[in-house]
């Protein structure tokens, strides 16, 4: 009886767990490492899905009208980088001398200051040193990865409900201060998202591809971001996601959209890289 008792016991504790570690991990993601000049960065494998983009429920009343209505999206596998493409990894491609960054000294804290222009330029270096083609994600391409693709858990923010575990924004990021304005924060300090991708929410808004394609408003009239009028383009905006060090709470939801002009540059804006899925050898 005492041995049946003390085998019911350590099954009961190695289910426990088990449970406890199903809970937490799933099948390690693929992910391939670069280096450029030296200097490494990481890139996830995101498997492709279908998934609710824009103003799902658990989004609530935050929602903004540019995110109604939610809606279905379908996307193939791509590769997101880990982390923001930091400082150390911007000199390594553009040179110690083009650092633009407004909180220098922080190496690996984001690189800001960066319009989406600078992002095309440095990605168009970067892809002639490595060979590969980088470019910058989509808007959907970057929500699926920031919702956590298909390990998706409805998280509000990207890796939690509760923002201050996986973002530097407004309310939190003067508690452990770095480089020489004490704004952004090495890359990786938060939680990651369900799909290990971190900062997805605050630290530095991210450039996408994509134009921002709502009708907006320009000296009293309603102008749309394709409307073939000369001089147009100076008004052309490009989508950011994902909140910043600087910004609300609101701003750092997975499904919180913002633009600005092309060659417009802050310290709040940085950038992700995406790589194109047939440069690298996906094993299934």
């Amino acid at each position: 009886m005492k041995t049946l008792i003390q085998l019911t016991l350590i099954f009961t504790l190695c289910c426990a767990a088990a449970c406890k570690r199903g809970e937490l991990s799933q099948e390690p993601l693929q992910s391939e490492i670069f280096t450029v000049n030296g200097e490494g960065f990481e890139m996830v494998l995101v498997e492709g899905g279908t998934f609710m983009m824009g103003a799902t429920s658990e989004q609530g009343r935050d929602c903004e009208s540019n995110e109604k209505p939610a809606h279905e999206e379908t996307l193939s596998s791509f590769y997101i980088g880990k982390y923001e493409v930091t400082q150390q990894m911007w000199e390594a491609v553009m040179g110690a001398d083009f650092n633009p960054s407004f909180n220098s000294v922080c190496k690996e804290c984001p690189v800001e200051q960066v319009s989406w222009k600078d992002a095309e330029t440095f990605i168009t270096k970067l892809n002639i040193l490595t060979g590969k083609t980088f470019r910058l994600p989509t808007e959907i391409e970057w929500e699926y990865a920031a919702r956590g693709g298909n390990r998706s858990r409805g998280y509000k923010y990207s890796g939690s409900n509760r923002i201050d575990e996986v973002a530097w924004y407004l309310d939190n990021y003067q508690k452990e201060p770095y480089g020489t304005k004490k704004t952004t924060h090495p890359v990786g300090m938060k939680k990651p998202n369900e799909l290990g991708l971190y900062d997805m929410s605050g630290n530095v808004w991210e450039w996408c591809s994509d134009w921002y394609k709502k009708e907006y408003h320009h000296n009293g009239k309603s102008v749309h971001p394709e409307w073939p009028l000369k001089g147009a383009p100076l008004y052309f905006r490009r989508i950011i996601r994902g909140g910043s060090w600087g910004g609300s709470a609101k701003g750092c939801r997975v499904s919180y959209i913002d633009y600005d002009v092309e060659g417009y540059r802050d310290e709040y804006g940085g950038l992700r890289l995406v790589l194109e899925p047939d440069t690298v050898q996906l094993d299934y």
